[in-house]
């Protein structure tokens, strides 16, 4: 699909889209349009139930003796209802009411409104970035798709007052939403297709854009001495990787490159809980376990594709969990690159151990300002939160709220769960430094408080983000299958806090 910004003005053809405030008035081009077809929208309306506010669409037929082919009325809301959020929703339900147009043009026209904090220019910016986010879909794999489940649509037109500034501002949306559709992508992706290597080398493709891709295999991990992250993908015939990925954007002091921002992401390609075997229904869902290193990566590709001007570090650990001759056996003991000695009791509480080693050398190497991991780390964080907020643990208070202020901004929601010595003492071992489950009782707390150990001092926060990484129905901007949950959230965290 096409999007462009095109001076004001009604469309000859295709279908037009026309707005209304909360209590049916209607704007000055939906007017115009009415009067041209004889007052046939406010009859409409007295027909319905439209009443304009947000969220509200009325379709009717195009006026007689022209060439439009339908007319969908929506509503804005009242003024207080004129927000990005709100305006990139309403985009994606205009999407998803006209994808399947006849002549595959829509033209939404849309007017200034009296007392809105936005103008009609960032108003059709952000409609265009919603349109483009719902317009996603995954058809990779089917081969016999059926013309009336495809999409018509070709050309979204947006016409307004300030086209020029519009189709600016859009640009760098659009960028975001081009990392949105790689995480998407990559998380939908069947295991049989994306394993360690070939996610490494998906996220090599972004060289192109600037950034620096390091890709580490085994050998080189064991020289590092990563033994927690090297003894999850033991018992698989796929090769675990690590990809550091650097976009240097920001400012530099005396020629050096000034110090970064990370983000680490658990990769595991596909999960079947290793000899602490899963159960066999619904394990089909764990190639998504991917999700933390996906995010991190379509994030990378959101900052270098808008020319983020910052300088951040993505780091992700890539192995695949399975059960073999050679796999890791619970009661094990593994020493991770920190030096710090694991009691492995269940092979499938396995992120945490990739994640140990990919922050101490992400903390090592970089020294970053501050680290945020992802990871689709724990079933009881889905029992806790659901699907409405990704669990937060943090050792920084200002670190949390920022993160905090971004979910917000972007609708990805944190809420944020303790820390503390009491909950830290759960992952004690009588054998090692610590062992990887902490018990029936905390199971998310516990599993942070494990990361926490391998961070130092270092400003951290751990997104879980089980719960929100997959979705089951549509919603407005986010079609029903992989969110790509954190790339907007984190790409919105750097916007606000940390671009020179």
């Amino acid at each position: 699909m096409k999007i462009s910004f095109v001076k004001p003005g009604l469309p000859v053809t295709g279908v037009v889209v026309v707005t209304a405030i909360a209590g049916g008035k209607l704007s000055a081009s939906a007017a115009m349009l009415d009067k041209i077809a004889g007052g046939a929208i406010r009859r409409a309306i007295l027909g319905s139930n439209f009443k304009g506010n947000k969220g509200q669409t009325l379709n009717l037929l195009a006026p007689a003796g022209g060439r439009l082919d339908r007319v969908m009325l929506v509503g804005l809301g009242k003024v207080i209802d004129i927000t990005d959020l709100e305006m990139q929703k309403l985009g994606g339900r205009i999407y998803a009411g006209t994808q399947q147009v006849k002549k595959g043009l829509v033209t939404i026209v849309l007017d200034a409104v009296t007392g809105a904090k936005m103008s009609a220019s960032e108003m059709a910016s952000e409609i265009a970035f919603g349109a483009n986010l719902r317009s996603y879909r995954f058809d990779k794999y089917k081969t016999k798709l059926k013309p009336d489940n495809k999409p018509t649509i070709k050309t979204l037109s947006i016409a307004c007052a300030g086209f020029i500034n519009a189709r600016k501002k859009y640009i760098s949306l659009s960028k975001i939403a081009d990392g949105v559709f790689f995480t998407r992508d990559l998380v939908s992706e069947p295991p049989n297709i994306l394993y360690p290597d070939t996610l490494a080398k998906q996220a090599k493709t972004l060289e192109k854009l600037g950034l620096k891709v390091q890709v580490l295999g085994e050998s080189q991990m064991k020289r590092l001495g990563m033994g927690a992250l090297l003894g999850v993908g033991q018992g698989s015939v796929r090769e675990s990787r690590l990809v550091v990925m650097e976009w240097n954007g920001g400012s530099k002091s005396k020629g050096k490159i000034a110090q970064p921002v990370a983000f680490v992401g658990k990769g595991v390609t596909f999960d079947t809980g290793g000899i602490s075997i899963k159960p066999s229904a619904g394990m089909e869902d764990m190639k998504w376990d991917m999700g933390g290193s996906a995010v991190v990566i379509g994030l990378m590709k959101a900052l270098a594709g808008r020319q983020a001007k910052v300088n951040a570090v993505g780091v992700v650990g890539l192995v695949e969990n399975m059960p073999g001759g050679n796999a890791q056996r619970p009661g094990d003991v593994v020493t991770s690159m920190s030096g710090q000695t694991i009691e492995v009791l269940n092979t499938d509480a396995e992120g945490r151990l990739v994640l140990a080693d990919a922050l101490h050398y992400t903390n090592e190497r970089f020294k970053p300002k501050f680290m945020v991991n992802l990871a689709t780390l724990t079933g009881a964080i889905i029992v806790s939160l659901g699907s409405h907020h990704a669990g937060l643990f943090s050792n920084n208070d200002q670190l949390c709220e920022k993160l905090t202020r971004a979910g917000e901004d972007v609708e990805e929601r944190l809420w944020r769960l303790p820390l503390s010595d009491a909950y830290d003492k759960m992952i004690n071992s009588q054998i090692a430094d610590m062992q990887n489950i902490g018990g029936r009782g905390a199971g998310s707390i516990t599993a942070a408080q494990f990361l926490q150990r391998f961070v130092g001092k270092t400003p951290w926060a751990h997104l879980d983000i089980a719960g929100v990484t997959w979705s089951k129905s549509d919603q407005p901007t986010v079609p029903k299958g992989g969110t790509a949950f954190g790339v907007r959230l984190l790409d919105r965290l750097v916007a606000n806090n940390y671009e020179s």
